[in-house]
């Protein structure tokens, strides 16, 4: 390369250098890829062509050979079937620099568009039925094609993350391959890898494909669908979009992870336990200095026993809005220092985790009050094994998947469509738990019969002995249109919450009007033994999720203190005795939850807070203590 050449080449390693390491893009490939980038230059069809591969009649084909090809095709039963094979006469050789080649993205997208694109967008669901094998001639898309295309298309879909910007850009964008890089088949045996490169000059996304051996005229192009795994059941799962397969021959039993599961996760997380402390006395008069980040506090906070500071070291308590991590340092240098988190609180407040221990109260199923969860990462095979198993015995299959760590409903999908779930586990770490088929419902007059959900707010002022509250308002979430069992992208059908989402009408109810509607529409349910069931089922998470040492539960640090917030639902369920009850219904446990409307329509929200969690007064605060 020239100087000029060089100087390209080193600021494109600059940009790209560690995606490419990441993909495993071999160094010697590099230069011809910025070449190719910067100029645009789509040369794979001066070595490669698409072939047809004409389906045989098995009863026809004597052959034992082609019977056994044939069973191996991943895609059987799919019209037409299609592979990719080198073209050019002289080959391909690996240690060529220049073998290393560009792939258009035909269809770049996020989940939550997808119908509304190939419904819009001119052209598109040709293009995706005909790159799929899918039947449409038709001028105007119709919704029986985009069906077809929404299902197949987890057969074709590839998926990256942005690792910069804000929550909303960090969901995971998904992509079809133009006609060329979808029709590459897979093989255990490779003869290609490929990798999604984000080219920042042009701000596009291609991908990458690049050779593993040397190749003669007429060898096929493959990839290994299922790159990067190495465990053979894990393989055949992940296969299973491709490679129909019963994966029958594991139990889907999920029983509580290991301790060294739970110690890996504390040294993810870079937190450091604290040394053992005794509880702290304090004067009963004396005034709190406050070092706080959260404006919400900084606005509402009026009781006369708390001051706020800007100087982090003269604070007694600590009100923080990002996770602290080094409470071993706090412990032996400040221990009488209060603080508004508890180590380990990320065993209620992550999705995985959540999960984890819950089953200390169900066992492997889990509790009645936990939708029944799985690990995506961790638990694909008993996912699989469930699911199938419930297929067969015809009951409802409808799921959520759910990322680990986001809130807001951000990369939350319902689907009953086992490839989706599979393939969704490519994206970011994700649980799936059942989706409540059989919600109990509110009667909205303006819409109908609509899925709402409940947040409480729970205060934690110790973990040994337990003592919990419960703020006494709750705030109720509401679809915004009637429930049913499809349309299952439609957010404002399936999902509630409608503060954040621009130009959707967010419907909100105070819990004391709620309380006498609910009665009235189900007079057989009073409020107050729905509410104790809630209640219930509070203590028995807090109770399993502090029945172990940290890390393997809450860390008992005395000079803790919490607040969350926990959304649930209620859904119809039978008692042994054969009575129809409403069943509580625990979504997620949120680590310092916006409280805006609670300061709005509660001025003394803050005050009762910090009078029951850092004063130990509650007797005059909206809180009712449950353990």
């Amino acid at each position: 390369m020239s100087g000029d050449g060089d100087e390209e080449l080193a600021a494109f390693v600059a940009l790209h250098g560690a995606a490419l390491r990441a993909s495993c893009v071999p160094a010697r490939y590099w230069e011809s890829l910025c070449r190719k980038l910067r100029g645009e230059v789509f040369d794979a069809g001066d070595y490669f062509g698409i072939m047809q591969v004409e389906e045989v009649d098995e009863e026809e084909e004597g052959d034992e050979a082609m019977e056994d090809e044939l069973k191996k095709k991943p895609n059987p039963g799919n019209e037409p079937c299609f592979k990719v094979i080198v073209t050019n006469e002289n080959g391909l050789q690996a240690s060529n620099p220049d073998s290393i080649f560009l792939i258009d993205h035909a269809w770049t997208y996020r989940i939550e568009h997808a119908r509304q694109q190939l419904l819009h967008v001119p052209g598109l669901l040709h293009r995706m039925a005909n790159l799929m094998g899918i039947d449409f001639h038709g001028e105007i898309p119709d919704e029986g094609s985009v069906e077809q295309v929404l299902q197949e298309m987890w057969k074709y879909n590839q998926t990256y993350q942005l690792s910069q910007g804000t929550a909303e850009e960090k969901v995971p964008v998904w992509y079809i391959m133009d006609e060329f890089g979808s029709r590459i088949q897979h093989s255990d045996q490779p003869s290609f890898a490929t990798a999604p490169l984000f080219y920042m000059p042009q701000q596009i996304a291609y991908t990458v494909l690049w050779p593993l051996r040397d190749l003669e005229t007429g060898d096929e192009v493959t990839r290994d669908y299922a790159y990067g795994e190495t465990d053979r059941l894990i393989r055949k799962c992940v296969l299973l979009p491709w490679v129909p397969n019963e994966v029958l021959d594991v139990n889907c039993f999920t029983p509580e992870p290991s301790d060294e599961h739970y110690q890996a996760i504390l040294a993810e997380n870079k937190e450091k336990l604290p040394i053992a402390i005794n509880p702290s006395v304090y004067d009963k008069d004396k005034v709190f200095k406050v070092f706080t980040d959260i404006q919400q506090v900084l606005n509402s906070l009026t009781h006369p026993r708390f001051l706020f500071t800007d100087k982090e070291a003269e604070a007694d308590i600590l009100y923080n809005f990002s996770h602290f991590k080094d409470y071993r340092k706090l412990s032996e240098e400040r221990p009488e220092v209060m603080l508004n988190q508890f180590p380990c609180e990320n065993l209620l407040t992550v999705k995985d985790c959540l999960a984890s221990i819950s089953r200390r109260a169900g066992g492997p199923d889990g509790p009645r009050w936990l939708p029944r969860t799985f690990n995506l990462q961790t638990e694909l095979p008993q996912f699989i094994c469930y699911f199938q198993q419930r297929e067969r015995r015809g009951e409802d299959n409808h799921w959520i998947c759910k990322p680990w760590n986001l809130a807001r409903s951000l990369d939350t999908h319902i689907t009953n469509s086992l490839n989706n779930i599979i393939r969704h586990r490519e994206s970011s770490p994700k649980v799936v738990c059942k989706y409540i088929e059989n919600p109990v419902l509110f009667h909205r007059e303006d819409v109908g019969m609509v899925k709402f959900d409940i947040r409480y707010v729970v205060l934690l002022r110790s973990v040994k002995p337990l003592k919990l509250y419960v703020y006494d308002v709750f705030w109720l979430r509401f679809s915004n249109r009637a429930f049913s069992l499809d349309d299952l992208d439609d957010y404002e059908k399936h999902f509630t919450v409608m503060n954040y989402a621009p130009g959707v009408t967010l419907k909100q109810v105070h819990c004391e009007e709620f309380v006498p509607q609910f009665e009235k529409q189900y007079p057989e349910h009073l409020w107050t033994t729905v509410q104790a069931n809630i209640f219930k089922a509070f203590v028995e998470l807090f109770q399993v999720a502090s029945a172990k040492p940290a890390p393997l539960g809450i860390c008992d640090y005395p000079s803790s203190r919490a607040i969350y917030a926990i959304d649930l639902m209620l859904k119809w369920d039978t008692t042994r005795d054969g009575k129809r009850i409403m069943q509580p219904q625990i979504l997620e446990v949120n680590f310092n939850p916006d409280c805006d409307r609670a300061c709005k329509y509660h001025p003394t929200f803050f005050n009762d807070v910090f009078s029951t969690l850092f004063l130990d007064e509650a007797d005059n605060c909206h809180v009712t203590c449950i353990v």
